[in-house]
């Protein structure tokens, strides 16, 4: 079985006597359903799993009164079991088709007598089909895909290796050829096989990059079904336009028209898919700041960003065949620099913390703008190993005066006379700090392009 971080976030929850009635989400196929069926057969003596879309008659138990009494009785017969006060789970899977239940879990919470969890995919499509959002009443937590940490586990690495390495990293303590190459190794195979799990499983077991490559391109193909299911209108043609794109605007400012083919358009019209990949967990986006200061949130400009893949496995498949190989066997023909961009992304927004970008006319150009213990923090990625760092030497001047400088690169750990911290790539891992399993939401641009 994957080792899963949000495990420990489950168990907090169940021993919490405050607790609300908990929403796990995420995209599809990073392992909700599974990861909360394991928690619950581990943890209470008697659990009820409800999936809304495989049976699609259990929506009636919602369909009337939504007090627990009402629904527990419901349930009851419904499962020909006897739900115990204080002893009971209740998983509501793919709640997305139920919205009423979404609902109930406002009962659940005042009633205390019932945990309930509930988890979906595609939440953020139908809140106009929720009769009363159960505000204040429900805890969240995000489920991405697997983290580099995640993966390393998966590959047999042992917690103590782990461990020293995360410490010397945080020290800024070089590691040695050894641990370097080793980790180095890890890391460019987790951005050919990304972080979902059946993937990640798969290529644990086989060490077959085909077989991944399989298993990646139709997790691909399950999304554009879903925007073919799910998308109203326009969205449809919208939203697959914009997900057929990211590999080619990778790095760069995400522009409409290239996307559409089509000049003079842009979020107005097609904003609503953009707005439905990031809903429905498969993009991530990184807004372009006006200054690289403090607070960043008030510095956005919502219609200026790049767009991401959360699994960078994923991103990888919508390339080459033979890609995946070429960063497994470390070819240099190939151009890493936007796949290992992508996978920065992923690492740091996996750890909640919002991603921004800094860029001027000209060469002035930040790959990462973040907030880091109240601290400005810029980040360069680079695929190759360059002593220079004009970019982040710029905003680190008087002129911009950030703080912290930090570059990520084919190197070992070290600060240079100019006091920009070299780290190795997969060092993101390990030095921001991690602020999961609650996430702090942040909505992307509305569709007329100015944000919330």
């Amino acid at each position: 079985m994957l080792k899963r971080k949000i495990t420990e976030g489950l168990v907090k929850w169940k021993n919490d006597p405050e607790k609300k009635s908990l929403l796990v989400k995420g995209a599809r196929q990073v392992g909700k359903t599974f990861i909360i069926d394991d928690f619950a057969r581990k943890n209470y003596e008697v659990y009820v799993y409800i999936n809304f879309e495989l049976a699609p008659k259990t929506r009636e138990i919602f369909a009337g009164d939504l007090d627990t009494g009402t629904l527990t009785r419901e349930i009851d017969y419904r499962f020909n079991t006897r739900i115990v006060p204080g002893k009971t789970l209740i998983f509501l899977d793919e709640i997305q088709s139920c919205p009423p239940a979404r609902t109930a879990m406002k009962s659940f919470t005042l009633d205390k007598q019932y945990d309930v969890i509930a988890s979906g995919s595609l939440l953020g499509l139908n809140y106009k089909d929720v009769p009363s959002y159960p505000v204040g009443y429900e805890e969240q937590m995000t489920l991405h895909p697997m983290d580099f940490e995640e993966f390393l586990w998966a590959m047999g690495v042992g917690d103590d290796k782990i461990s020293e390495v995360s410490l010397r990293l945080k020290s800024k303590e070089p590691l040695g050829n050894a641990a370097l190459d080793m980790f180095d190794g890890y890391f460019r195979q987790f951005m050919a096989v990304g972080g979902m799990p059946d993937v990640v499983r798969t290529y644990a077991k086989t060490r077959d990059l085909d077989q991944a490559l399989s298993r990646q391109r139709a997790i691909v193909e399950t999304y554009r079904d879903d925007i073919a299911k799910y998308a109203y209108g326009r969205d449809k043609s919208n939203a697959r336009l914009c997900l057929d794109s990211i590999p080619a605007q990778i790095g760069k400012r995400f522009k409409i028209s290239e996307a559409t083919g089509k000049s003079n358009v842009g979020m107005r019209e097609y904003g609503s898919g953009l707005e439905w990949l990031y809903d429905s967990g498969i993009t991530q986006w990184c807004y372009n700041v006006s200054e690289p200061a403090l607070p960043l949130s008030v510095n956005r400009r919502f219609n200026v960003f790049k767009l991401y893949m959360w699994d960078t496995g994923l991103l990888a498949s919508m390339m080459e065949g033979g890609l995946a190989y070429s960063l497994v066997r470390d070819e240099n023909h190939v151009n890493r620099g936007k796949i290992a961009e992508n996978a920065i992304a992923g690492v740091i927004g996996g750890k909640e913390i919002m991603i921004t970008y800094f860029e001027k006319k000209g060469n002035l150009e930040v790959d990462f703008i973040l907030n880091i213990g109240n601290q400005v923090t810029a980040v360069e990625v680079k695929s190759g190993n360059n002593a220079k760092s004009k970019s982040l030497d710029s905003v680190m001047s008087d002129r911009h005066n950030v703080p912290r400088g930090i570059k990520l690169e084919r190197t070992d750990t070290c600060v240079d006379e100019k006091g920009v911290e070299h780290y190795p790539l997969f060092a993101a891992a390990f030095i921001f700090p991690d602020n999961s399993p609650h996430r702090p939401w942040v909505s992307p641009p509305t569709q007329s392009g100015k944000g919330p």
